[in-house]
C-alpha cells in the first residue's frame, strides 16, 4: 500500500504507478497535462514539498512522506492572481502548458518574491510552450508576483469590449485554472480504452495478424482489424489514400500505418494487449526520399499509372502532384539580367510539437455516433467518419473540447474515426489516445523540399526574373501536400513588382511520415529560399538588403508575380519604413550583424475554392449565443468573434456567450487554415451582428428577441491557378512582412524586430503573441529544430527535436500597419497567424552570412551558437 499526500487530503494507492497517472486517472486532478510522458515538456508538473516537478517521471512509492500540490489545491487568492496575471498579460494561448507554467511561477515566487525577468526565464526553462514565444508568459509571472508582493486588489474586468482594444482571451482564465476541458480530461462511466497496433516497419507486406493472445488478456474486450470497419476504410481530406487500417495482404506505407485497435477496460491493459498482437511481415525496403521515388524502377507506393496535368499524361512514378505557376518569359528576363545569384536549397521536415498529443473519446449516441475531440475543423471529422462507418452524416456529431495547439498537425484525421468505430462497433465510450512518440511517427510534417532557384536583377536592383524547382516529400500519404506545394509556388515570387516567373513543383510519395499543413503552408520553404538569394543578390548588385526590398517591394495598383494587382491596403512598403532605423543602426555596429528578410501570406484558401465562414447568433435567455464551428487552436479566434459581435452591436460582454464548437449547433465555418477565421468567419459574425443591431435599434430588446437566429456567412470569390485572367484575384487579401534578427559575435539572439501589416489589430494582446510565438517557431526552424530519419523511422523523442526554451528568447520589437479601410471586411483585419513564422528563419541565415561569409543552403543552419555542427560543401 502506498499513502501519499495531495492538496492537503491523504490518498493511498494498492499499487506503485506514476505519480501522473494517479493523478489524472484516480483522482480526476485534471490539472496535471500529459503532454509527453518523458519528462520534457513540463505540462506535468506539480509542486512537491514546494519544488516544481514534473510529476510523469515520480512513482508514489518515492512520495512517502511528501506533500503534493496541484493548481486544484491553491487558495482562492492564489488561484484569482494567477488567472488574473496570465489573463491580462496574454499568457494564454492554446493553455495546455498553462497550469505546468503556473506551478513552476508558484515555487518561484514562494522562493523569491521580486524576481528579474532572468529568475522567471530560468524558472521556466523546463517548461516548454510552443504557443507564446514565452515572453507574454515571463510577463505574467513578473505581475503575480507584483499582486503577491504588495498585496494588489484584482482589478474588475471591464465589459467594454471594442475591436481594437487589449482584451483578455475569454477562454483565458479557465484554461489557466484548469477548468477548460482537453479531449483526455474526459471521463465518463464504462469509459473504455483504445490502442493503436502500429506497423514496425515503414514498408512491410503484412502476412498475417493473430489477435488470439490479446483476445485472452485481462480486460480486453475487443481487437478490430480492417475487415471490421464497416464503411470505406480509406480517409483523408483531399485524396482518400490513407487506410484506417492495413489488412492482410497489403503493404505498410509508413511506420504511423494501424495494423489492428486493441480495446480494453483499463488504460494499462489496452497497452499491455496491444504489445501482444502478433504481426508477421514481410520486410521490404523502403522508399526514403523522391529522388529514388522518382526511378523509373521504383517500388509504386500507391499503384502504377499516369497522372493528368492539365493537357499533359506524366507517368506517375509516385509522383503526387505537380503545381506550376508561369508568366511572362522568366528565361528572356534572366539572360537580360546584369546580376543573377542561383542555388539549390534543403529544408527538412518539422515536427508540429503541439503541447497535447491527439486523444478523441467516442460515444453511442442513439443508432449514431458522437466524437468529442480537439482538431482544426469538425466538419471535415464529420464527413470522413462518416464515411469511414457507412452511416448517413446525420449520424455523426462532433464536439470540440478545448484544443491544445494545432499549427496545421491537426487537420487530419489521427484518433477521431478510431474513436467512432469502437464505440459504434461495442455501444460505449471509448478513449483512442497516442502516446507522445506515436503522435510523432503519425501526424504530417512540415514538407521536406528541395528548391533550385535563380533570380536576376538589372544594375539598378530591379528585380527582373525568377525560375524556381521545388521537389517535395509528401510522405506515405497525400494529405495536404498538393496544396501545399502549390502554396509554395504561388508565393515564390515574393512581395515584389515583377511579372517573369517560371516555377514548377513536384510532390513525391516516400514510405517517410506523411507530411501536410504546417503553419506557413509552404510558403516558409519558398521563402527561406527566395529571401536568402535577394541577400545575395543585394550584396552582388552593390545595394544593401534593405534598399533592394524597399526599390522591388509591391505598392497599392503594382502587379504581383503571380498577376493579382495589389489592393489599396498593400503595406509591404510600411513593413520596410518601420525597420529601417534597426536595420541601419545594427548594420553599422561592429558589435552585431543584422539579417532581413521579408514575406507575404495568404488570408484564405483562394484559388477558385469555397471557403465560407459561418458564425450563427441566437438568442437565449436575454443573452446572445455566437455560434461558429472555427476551431480555436490557440489563436483565439473566439475572441475575435466576441469582438465583432460588440463592435458591430455595441453589447457589452456579459450578453455575449460564444458556444464551443459542436455540429449539432454551431455551423460550418470550414477548417482553421490559411489564416482564414479573422476574416472569413470574423466577417460572418459581423454580418450576423449587424442583422441583430437592425432590430435592437428598431426598438426590440434581446428579451423579445427570445429564440431569433441570425445567419451569418461570408465567401469571397477567387480565382483559380491557371486562369487565363490578365490579373487573376488568387486570394481576398495578402498579409506583408518585413523581420529582422541580430546576432552578436558569438552568433547569440540578441533582438528580433518584426513589422507587419495586419490590415487592423482586432486585439492588441493576440495579435502580440501570435507574431511572438511565430517568430519563436521560425528561430527554431532556422536554428535548432530537426526531424532526422533513418529508413522512414523518426530519430527523435520530444526533448531531442530542438524545441527553443525561454531562456534562449530574444527581446521581440513588433510594428504593426493597419492601412486597410476600418469599415471593410472583418473590420479591416488580415490573418496573421501564419506569416509571423516565415521571415525570421532566412534573416537568421543573412545574419549568420554577415558574421561568417559562409552561404548556407540548408535548415537547420550548420555551425551557429546554437548548433554546432561541420558544414557540408
Amino acid at each position: 500500500m502506498f499513502k501519499i499526500k495531495v492538496n492537503g487530503k491523504e490518498y493511498q494507492s494498492e499499487k506503485d504507478m506514476k505519480l501522473i497517472d494517479f493523478l489524472r486517472d484516480e483522482l480526476g486532478i485534471m490539472s496535471v497535462k500529459n503532454g509527453c510522458k518523458e519528462g520534457a515538456c513540463g505540462t506535468c508538473t506539480v509542486l512537491i514539498d514546494g519544488k516544481a516537478v514534473r510529476s510523469c517521471v515520480q512513482k508514489l512509492s518515492r512520495l512517502k512522506g511528501k506533500e503534493i500540490q496541484t493548481i486544484e489545491g491553491f487558495t482562492e487568492r492564489e488561484k484569482k492572481v494567477f488567472s488574473y496575471a496570465f489573463a491580462k498579460a496574454g499568457a494564454v494561448q492554446c493553455g495546455f502548458c498553462t497550469p505546468g507554467m503556473i506551478i513552476a511561477s508558484k515555487a518561484l515566487i514562494n522562493k523569491n518574491p521580486d524576481p528579474s525577468r532572468e529568475d522567471v526565464k530560468n524558472a521556466i526553462r523546463n517548461n516548454i510552450c510552443r504557443c507564446t514565444g514565452y515572453n507574454k508568459i515571463e510577463e505574467a509571472i513578473l505581475l503575480a508576483a507584483k499582486f503577491f508582493r504588495e498585496n494588489l486588489e484584482i482589478p474588475k474586468f471591464e465589459d467594454a469590449v471594442k475591436v481594437g482594444k487589449k482584451i483578455f482571451r475569454i477562454d483565458a482564465i479557465p484554461k489557466a485554472l484548469a477548468e477548460a476541458k482537453f479531449a483526455d480530461d474526459y471521463m465518463f462511466e464504462g469509459m473504455l480504452y483504445g490502442k493503436n497496433v502500429f506497423s514496425k516497419y515503414p514498408r512491410a507486406k503484412v502476412l498475417s495478424i493473430d489477435t488470439s493472445k490479446a483476445l485472452e488478456m485481462p480486460g480486453v474486450v475487443a481487437v478490430f482489424i480492417a475487415k471490421d470497419i464497416p464503411g470505406n476504410r480509406y480517409i483523408g481530406h483531399i485524396a482518400q489514400d490513407w487506410p484506417g487500417m492495413i489488412d492482410v495482404g497489403e503493404e505498410t506505407k509508413c511506420i504511423g500505418d494501424t495494423l489492428a485497435i486493441v480495446v480494453a477496460e483499463a488504460r494499462e491493459q489496452a497497452e499491455k494487449a496491444a504489445k501482444a498482437v502478433e504481426v508477421e511481415y514481410e520486410v521490404l525496403k523502403p522508399v526514403t526520399n523522391p529522388e529514388e521515388a522518382m526511378k523509373p524502377d521504383a517500388p509504386q507506393i500507391h499503384g502504377e499509372g499516369f497522372m493528368q496535368f492539365g493537357k499533359f499524361r506524366i507517368p506517375k512514378n509516385n509522383l503526387f502532384d505537380y503545381e506550376k505557376v508561369k508568366r511572362g518569359d522568366a528565361e528572356a528576363a534572366l539572360k537580360k539580367s546584369k546580376y543573377v545569384v542561383e542555388g539549390t536549397f534543403y529544408v527538412p521536415p518539422t515536427e508540429h510539437a503541439f503541447m497535447e498529443p491527439e486523444t478523441a473519446v467516442g460515444l453511442p449516441d442513439g443508432d449514431g455516433i458522437k466524437v468529442i475531440t480537439g482538431d482544426q475543423g469538425i466538419y471535415d471529422d464529420k464527413r470522413e467518419i462518416a464515411n469511414y462507418l457507412g452511416i448517413p452524416e446525420e449520424k455523426v456529431r462532433i464536439q470540440s473540447a478545448f484544443i491544445g495547439g494545432g499549427f496545421g498537425g491537426k487537420e487530419d484525421m489521427s484518433v477521431q474515426h478510431q474513436a467512432a468505430l469502437c464505440a459504434y462497433l461495442l455501444k460505449r465510450p471509448v478513449k483512442v489516445y497516442f502516446s507522445r512518440q506515436e503522435s510523432i511517427n503519425y501526424h504530417p510534417k512540415r514538407h521536406s523540399m528541395k528548391i533550385y532557384c535563380k533570380i536576376g536583377c538589372d544594375e539598378n536592383g530591379i528585380l527582373q526574373g525568377m525560375k524556381a524547382r521545388f521537389t517535395s516529400d509528401t510522405g506515405a500519404y497525400a494529405s495536404l501536400g498538393g496544396p501545399v506545394l502549390q502554396r509554395a509556388c504561388t508565393h515564390a515570387g515574393g512581395p515584389y513588382n515583377y511579372k517573369n516567373v517560371d516555377i514548377e513543383g513536384y510532390a513525391y510519395y516516400t514510405n517517410n511520415p506523411p507530411a501536410g499543413a504546417f503553419r506557413g503552408f509552404g510558403v516558409t520553404q519558398s521563402v527561406f529560399v527566395v529571401e536568402s538569394l535577394i541577400n545575395q543578390l543585394a550584396e552582388k548588385a552593390g545595394f544593401s538588403e534593405w534598399e533592394i526590398r524597399y526599390r522591388n517591394a509591391i505598392r497599392p495598383g503594382q502587379v504581383l508575380p503571380n498577376g493579382q494587382i495589389a489592393d489599396e491596403g498593400t503595406a509591404m512598403v510600411e513593413t520596410l519604413e518601420a525597420v529601417k532605423e534597426e536595420f541601419e543602426k545594427y548594420k553599422n555596429n561592429h558589435d552585431y550583424y543584422v539579417g532581413i528578410a521579408s514575406a507575404m501570406k495568404n488570408s484564405g484558401r483562394g484559388v477558385g475554392l469555397p471557403d465560407p465562414g459561418r458564425c450563427n447568433l441566437k438568442i437565449i435567455q436575454g443573452k446572445v449565443h455566437a455560434r461558429s464551428s472555427a476551431a480555436t487552436i490557440g489563436q483565439g479566434v473566439q475572441t475575435v468573434i466576441l469582438q465583432m459581435i460588440c463592435e458591430t452591436t455595441g453589447l457589452t460582454l456579459d450578453k455575449i456567450v460564444v458556444e464551443q464548437a459542436d455540429t449539432k449547433y454551431t455551423p460550418d465555418a470550414g477548417t482553421t487554415t490559411a489564416s482564414r477565421q479573422t476574416v472569413f468567419t470574423g466577417e460572418a459574425a459581423r454580418k450576423a451582428s449587424l442583422e441583430l443591431k437592425a432590430d435592437l435599434e428598431g426598438g426590440k430588446t434581446l428579451e423579445d428577441l427570445e429564440g431569433k437566429e441570425y445567419i451569418g456567412e461570408f465567401d469571397f470569390k477567387t480565382d483559380p491557378i491557371g486562369s487565363d485572367k490578365p490579373n487573376p484575384v488568387s486570394h481576398i487579401a495578402y498579409g506583408y512582412a518585413t523581420q529582422l534578427v541580430i546576432i552578436d559575435k558569438e552568433g547569440k539572439l540578441v533582438k528580433v524586430v518584426a513589422a507587419h501589416d495586419v490590415g487592423r489589430v482586432v486585439n492588441p494582446l493576440s495579435i502580440e503573441g501570435q507574431v511572438e510565438g511565430g517568430v519563436v517557431m521560425s528561430l527554431g526552424y532556422a536554428l535548432t529544430e530537426d526531424f532526422p530519419l533513418k529508413d522512414g523511422v523518426p530519430q527523435v523523442k520530444f526533448g531531442t527535436l530542438g524545441l527553443l526554451k525561454a531562456h534562449q528568447i530574444p527581446p521581440i520589437e513588433m510594428h504593426f500597419i493597419e492601412k486597410n479601410d476600418p469599415n471593410g471586411v472583418a473590420y479591416g483585419a488580415k490573418g496573421i497567424g501564419e506569416i509571423a513564422a516565415i521571415p525570421a528563419a532566412p534573416a537568421v541565415q543573412n545574419a549568420y552570412y554577415k558574421k561568417d561569409g559562409v552561404f548556407r543552403y540548408k535548415l537547420p543552419l550548420e555551425n551557429t551558437y546554437y548548433r554546432r555542427t561541420k558544414i557540408q560543401k
